[in-house]
């Protein structure tokens, strides 16, 4: 208990930015909503029983035990309805637009965030301070103070840039362009997989010079940071619907707490760039098409907007609730994983 005390409030700020994430989320449906006139009920905070809740004119404003998750309860969403303010009465083009609002919400937080972040810390450059002994960077001629401007043709600007091309290289050979002593060089070398940390490398550490950014370049920062995000993302779903996975890459709410308290422990802004990773992340998982999940109403709607047919709601409904029924199975998995053999970091 004692060792619990002095964490509980990096607890409570990861708990807090979890929040944040969900907040967001359901926000974006819920302005959506009222913009296109549709009658809301609840909007939760939360899952499982109530603590407590806000009666406003229309809609109840819940906060409910499990801070993990959140929805917007809308007029029509689960039963047919004859009001015309439910969601059923609406065009798809208008429950297009509410059910993509939550991921788009958390792509634009996550922009945000990095540009608070690259306003308060700005960048690495990507200039080399170390470089290890027998490593590909050694061999290949690659010398501390080395500033890496290209990777095959791609310009780097950024030190997170770079090692991000390493990571995703896969061990092909690249071609690297640099900045010595004012001269411009190239050089190829490839990268090898360093088996404990799975992932590739090539043997260099970053000098930690810092590059100080304006609102501009800060928000261009957010932007790019944004976009790096969900490349990635896209990438780690890729690989978990090929199988090229490990368990132990896997985490849930348990995993997400410990690694968010990790990061407020290190302070605000690393606290506040995760929360813009897991912003991102969140918003990509939400537009996967399987039911349920935004993702899945998408792709009906478009079905219904290319096509001009309606899909039948009680089929629908059907297929929603079969979806919502493997998430929530899911998830008691991914809790029980993280408990018996949680994410190491």
């Amino acid at each position: 208990m004692a060792s619990i005390l002095p964490n509980i409030p990096y607890i409570i700020m990861a708990v807090l930015a979890f929040s944040l994430l969900v907040i967001i989320h359901e926000l974006g449906h819920f302005i959506m909503c009222k913009l296109n006139g549709v009658k809301v009920s609840e909007f939760s905070l939360g899952m499982g029983p109530k603590l407590f809740g806000i009666k406003g004119k229309e809609t109840e404003y819940l906060i409910k035990a499990f801070p993990v998750g959140g929805y917007v309860k809308m007029e029509g969403e689960e039963e047919n309805s004859n009001d015309p303010r439910s969601f059923t009465n609406k065009t798809p083009v208008q429950k297009l637009s509410i059910v993509s609002a939550g991921a788009i919400m958390n792509l634009i937080l996550a922009v945000v965030l990095f540009a608070i972040v690259g306003a308060a810390k700005g960048y690495v450059l990507p200039i080399i301070g170390q470089v290890v002994a027998n490593s590909p960077a050694m061999h290949s001629g690659l010398q501390v103070g080395d500033k890496i401007t290209k990777i095959d043709k791609v310009n780097i600007e950024r030190w997170d840039e770079f090692i991000n091309v390493v990571y995703a290289s896969k061990g092909q050979s690249m071609n690297i362009e640099l900045v010595r002593n004012s001269k411009v060089k190239e050089i190829s070398l490839k990268p090898v997989k360093n088996v404990k940390e799975n992932r590739y490398m090539i043997g260099i550490a970053a000098s930690g010079v810092e590059k100080k950014l304006n609102f501009g370049e800060s928000v261009g920062y957010g932007f790019s940071q944004t976009v790096d995000t969900a490349k990635q993302t896209f990438g780690f779903f890729g690989t978990i619907f090929k199988g090229q996975f490990s368990g132990s890459d896997v985490g849930g709410p348990i995993s997400i707490m410990r690694i968010s308290t990790k990061a407020a422990q290190t302070g605000l802004t690393t606290l506040l760039y995760f929360t813009a990773l897991m912003s991102v992340q969140l918003g990509i998982f939400n537009i996967i098409p399987f039911p349920a999940l935004d993702g899945g109403w998408i792709f009906m709607l478009l079905f219904e907007i290319i096509s001009g047919k309606k899909l039948d709601d009680n089929k629908v409904g059907t297929i929603n609730y079969i979806g919502f029924m493997f998430l929530m199975a899911l998830m008691v998995v991914i809790v029980i994983k993280d408990i018996v053999s949680p994410m190491k970091f």
